[in-house]
């Protein structure tokens, strides 16, 4: 700042100062300075240059009188405030001398003191080794290879060999044997018996008993002859083998415990886990073993694979279309067809089948009968219900690959349906067609269940008359099952006679509530009309009133899949539920997830090796989870 407000170029400039640990701190570059020393040489250095420092004594320094403070007259009377130090006057500048030594600090607290550290890896051994193997076996042979090393070297003067040249050569042999291996089991055991059963083992080898919060205290334990930590129990008098009577005590928290759970899973062809329990105690007795062959089997992806479950997930809320009230009955409705059934026609015997239409709200049915199952039929029976119900403005169906459940013959028929032109009818109609994912039966569980109701009226009819009927007694039984079933309770039936009668979809299609229903109380002078429409209205009212205050909270429980559970994942690799046997279920990845409303998955796409699907996590049985 003093150079830029001065208007003078200079040749050379140069500083002095008669603080010694300055300059040393000018003058070293490689010893590290606390923070304030360090940022303040940072700037020294960063504008001059170390040959520009000097030393001056004390004396002839101007700045030490401002630095301590005078009076103007001490300032007049010392000529060097005014003129500087004498050797500044010479013609041939003369720096002054230091006697001491600018590079070496010393014990300066303003330097970081240096602190040596020695850091050391260290490991065990032991531990690495056995931290190194998935394989119980292949631990234990490699083990006992270093055993028979070691006997070979400890044995070395025995096995050294001299030829003719004076060449000495060590003949070692490869050849494990039974003592071998089992020395060192017993090696590997003793390891980790010692590392986590130590104050255990020391309390027994003093002959003292254990102590009441101990783990071992209620198997009555011992130290054998190798030093191995064994289970005393009370099988002393049986004539079965030794290592059966005092099994080999193993804590719960050892790898070697895991590696030999695994080891028994895998020789016993992936049982479960009462039988991997029972060979286990035949040689070992592992702390806790129960909670490590649950945690093993759940993880064993082959276990999954011919044992697993399918992916569950807590049950979603009901959709809108199921809840909403003060709508005409149909107006949102579930297809299904179900069949066949055979009908006589002249001397020749025919199939026909049934269509379901199920209104979502109150759980009414309507049954149609179609004459064949292609494209042109569906549409008809479409059309008949719409002229018959009035045109709905949601339909939901499965998925053109399962419109029909599980009847094989229906689904490869309507496979060849052409959705096309039955989309096309819809929008004409205005009307919104929904399909379920494929392979998701239990997401039309309202129509399904129907279904079952339809054919167990069905059935029973058909067994009281026990005739073969024509396409006319056929549409018949149709109308009385469809009769039969919309009478059907949908609330509970109370016990009370004061109560009044359980709720049905009759009520609301027919617009009869049933003989204890109150008709209502009009006047003379209404009309028939009017009276009439004011009946409808009184009558309509009153279902929906009684449909949200009895039929609505039964809904409202979870009868199954109440907990959240863990969301598929992209990367997860998965099983695809088939009809075919179970080994033959093919592999495939989860390459995109697709979330309801709640954020919750419920379908996934998969990419098997031929293609990709889209399947309900129902139909899917997770093998190995992503990273």
């Amino acid at each position: 700042m003093i150079i830029r407000e001065i208007e003078y170029s200079f040749d050379d400039i140069y500083y002095y100062s008669d603080n010694m640990s300055v300059l040393r701190y000018i003058a070293n570059s490689k010893t590290r300075f606390h923070t304030f020393v360090a940022n303040r040489l940072a700037v020294i250095h960063e504008s001059t240059k170390v040959n520009q420092w000097h030393y001056i004594g004390t004396k002839e320094n101007p700045a030490d009188l401002a630095s301590r403070g005078a009076t103007i007259e001490q300032y007049n009377r010392n000529p060097q405030w005014l003129r500087g130090p004498d050797f500044l006057w010479d013609k041939d500048i003369k720096f002054p001398q230091c006697t001491e030594d600018t590079s070496f600090i010393g014990n300066d607290p303003e330097v970081k003191k240096p602190v040596a550290v020695c850091t050391v890896q260290s490991f065990e051994g032991m531990e690495r080794l056995i931290s190194y193997f998935s394989n119980w076996e292949r631990l234990v042979t490699i083990a006992a290879r270093f055993v028979l090393a070691a006997n070979h070297f400890r044995n070395a003067k025995d096995s050294i060999k001299i030829d003719g040249n004076g060449k000495m050569s060590m003949k070692m042999s490869d050849t494990l044997t039974t003592s071998i291996v089992e020395c060192a089991e017993r090696s590997l055991i003793s390891y980790v018996q010692h590392k986590h059963l130590s104050e255990d083992i020391q309390t027994l080898e003093k002959k003292c008993p254990l102590k009441i919060s101990s783990k071992l205290s209620k198997l009555d334990p011992f130290v054998d002859k190798d030093g191995l930590l064994r289970v005393g129990g009370r099988l002393e008098r049986s004539d079965i083998s030794y290592e059966s009577k005092h099994p080999i005590i193993l804590p719960k928290d050892s790898p070697i415990s895991r590696l030999i759970i695994e080891n028994i899973h895998r020789s016993i062809g992936h049982l479960g886990k009462n039988s991997i329990l029972a060979v286990l105690r035949q040689k070992y007795w592992i702390l806790g073993a129960n909670s490590i062959i649950k945690g093993l089997v759940s993880r064993c992806v082959r276990c999954k694979k011919y044992q697993g479950t399918c992916a569950k997930q807590k049950m979603a809320n009901l959709p809108k279309e199921r809840l909403q009230a003060d709508d005409p009955p149909f107006t949102r409705i579930g297809i299904d067809f179900f069949g066949p059934f055979e009908v006589k026609q002249g001397r020749s015997v025919v199939k026909r089948y049934g269509v379901i239409f199920t209104c979502l709200t109150i759980r009414a049915i309507h049954l149609e009968l179609a004459y064949s199952l292609d494209t042109d039929s569906c549409i008809n029976a479409i059309r008949r219900f719409i002229s018959r119900r009035g045109v709905p403005v949601f339909i939901r169906t499965d998925n053109g690959t399962n419109f029909v459940g599980s009847e094989r013959e229906l689904g490869e028929e309507i496979k060849r349906w052409n959705f096309n032109q039955i989309q096309e009818f819809m929008i004409q109609k205005r009307i919104q067609w929904e399909f379920n994912p494929p392979s998701a039966s239990h997401f039309g569980g309202v129509w399904e269940r129907l279904i079952r109701s339809v054919r167990k009226v069905f059935y029973s009819v058909m067994h009281e008359q026990n005739i073969r009927l024509t396409d006319e007694g056929l549409m018949t039984l149709f109308c009385e099952v469809e009769s039969i079933l919309n009478g059907r309770p949908i609330t509970e039936a109370s016990d009370s006679i004061t109560d009044l009668n359980v709720l049905t979809p009759n009520h609301l299609i027919l617009q009869r509530p049933g003989e204890s229903f109150p008709p209502g109380v009009f006047s003379k002078t209404d009309s028939y009309v009017r009276r009439r429409w004011r009946q409808i209205q009184y009558l309509a009212d009153l279902f929906w009133t009684r449909w949200r205050k009895e039929y609505l909270p039964l809904l409202q429980r979870r009868t199954k899949w109440t907990k959240p559970t863990r969301n598929m994942q992209v990367g997860d690799i998965v099983l695809i539920s088939d009809n075919a046997p179970r080994n033959s279920w093919n592999m495939a990845r989860v390459i995109e997830l697709i979330k309801d409303k709640d954020n919750v998955v419920r379908i996934v796409k998969v990419k098997t090796a031929n293609s990709v699907l889209m399947r309900p996590i129902a139909k899917l049985c997770l093998l190995v989870e992503s990273d």
